[in-house]
């Protein structure tokens, strides 16, 4: 899985993790130690021994040859950016003159974050849609991410990664594109937004990021809704100690997550929406995506990210890009009117009353459909 050739060529990649990777992995699961449980042993604290156990057997049985072949069923490749190597996929659709589109994946996670996806997007027609509305897909790992990792160099904040990928499409050949993100992918596209590149056709993002400024003003137009999602910002913060600790010391926690499997898996709780009984994701999806980042040793790279955005300050920047939000019922709760004094031309706002952080894995159809309703006939004559 490792290539360290550095040159702006596009190389073919395969996921093949050696079985001696895959031994050990089950060997350590089958040692695997769990602390002490905490009284109640719910989520109230953290991930609980109970969800672990059941974690771990679900794990021993899982088969990671299956998931590799699924994984490896489109196509991968690698190419070097800024010093970097960026693994990404690249599906091309079957319909002319499709929309390229950029999908940036979250945290804790990787571009195997829309493998659902891929299919509903390349092939609308397939799905009973129309061949207008399809896309071809560039899905790439951040540096530090999946198989993007390791991280060459210190400093890759989203601003970073956003130049990264206007790069990447420019050198597949795009002169025009769209984004896609979620979480951490949300931040990279708004970053884009920011940078709007030449043909750059808009972002569509589960989330805008935008708190109250302590002016009283901004409360004056808030819906009863948008009151909800004042108090989602504050258990987000309540139970976001994971944000602290990336962002201050993140070599130190790499150190369990990379020696520790159950230990990376259960600093993953943002997969089970931090335990609060609302996540759609199941576990085998969960346990797939911890095993990507296990067998690509992730955890410090991920982790460093947080440090290299606290370390960058950026003052806020007012987006003029054309922009679209999908608010899916259990995951923050954008707030339209914090959201547009951040952004000056959101264009398209949809809600969803089911799915949650995790969307592309929870709800894929859904996530299709408001993707493809965004960038319908933004393509230039």
């Amino acid at each position: 899985m490792t290539n360290t050739t550095s040159s702006t060529e596009i190389r073919p990649f395969t996921v093949d993790v050696p079985q001696a990777d895959v031994d050990d992995l089950m060997e350590r699961l089958a040692r695997t130690r769990l602390p002490q449980p905490a009284p109640a042993d719910d989520w109230d604290t953290g991930t609980p021994n109970s969800y672990l156990r059941e974690a771990v057997e679900a794990w021993r049985g899982l088969d990671w040859r299956a998931a590799e072949a699924r994984i490896n069923a489109v196509p991968h490749f690698t190419t070097d950016v800024d010093g970097q190597r960026i693994h990404f996929i690249h599906v091309r659709s079957p319909h002319p003159d499709a929309t390229p589109l950029l999908l940036a994946h979250t945290y804790p996670g990787s571009s195997v974050d829309y493998l659902d996806l891929i299919d509903l997007l390349v092939d609308p027609v397939g799905h009973g849609g129309r061949a207008e509305d399809a896309f071809d897909l560039v899905i790439p790992d951040a540096p530090g991410f999946g198989f993007s990792n390791p991280v060459a160099a210190p400093g890759w904040t989203t601003a970073r990664v956003a130049r990264a990928y206007d790069e990447l499409m420019r050198r597949l050949g795009y002169s025009e594109y769209g984004i896609h993100g979620s979480d951490n992918g949300a931040l990279v596209a708004r970053e884009l937004g920011l940078l709007d590149p030449e043909g750059f056709l808009g972002l569509h993002v589960l989330q805008l990021f935008s708190f109250p400024s302590g002016d009283p003003a901004e409360f004056e137009h808030l819906e009863p809704q948008d009151y909800a999602g004042l108090e989602h910002m504050q258990w987000f913060q309540s139970v976001g100690g994971y944000n602290t600790m990336n962002a201050s010391r993140p070599q130190t926690v790499a150190v369990g997550l990379s020696d520790s499997p159950i230990g990376l898996l259960a600093y993953s709780e943002l997969f089970n929406s931090f335990g609060n009984g609302t996540s759609l994701v199941t576990l085998e999806q969960i346990l797939v995506e911890v095993s990507v980042m296990w067998f690509a040793n992730a955890a410090a790279g991920m982790s460093r990210s947080y440090l290299d955005n606290a370390r960058a300050e950026a003052e806020l920047q007012v987006s003029s890009a054309r922009t679209g939000v999908a608010v899916f019922k259990d995951d923050f709760q954008t707030i339209k009117v914090l959201a547009e004094r951040d952004n000056s031309n959101i264009v398209h706002w949809s809600r969803f009353d089911e799915g949650g952080h995790y969307a592309a894995l929870e709800r894929p159809e859904l996530v299709a459909g408001d993707i493809g309703a965004f960038f319908a006939g933004q393509r230039s004559a």
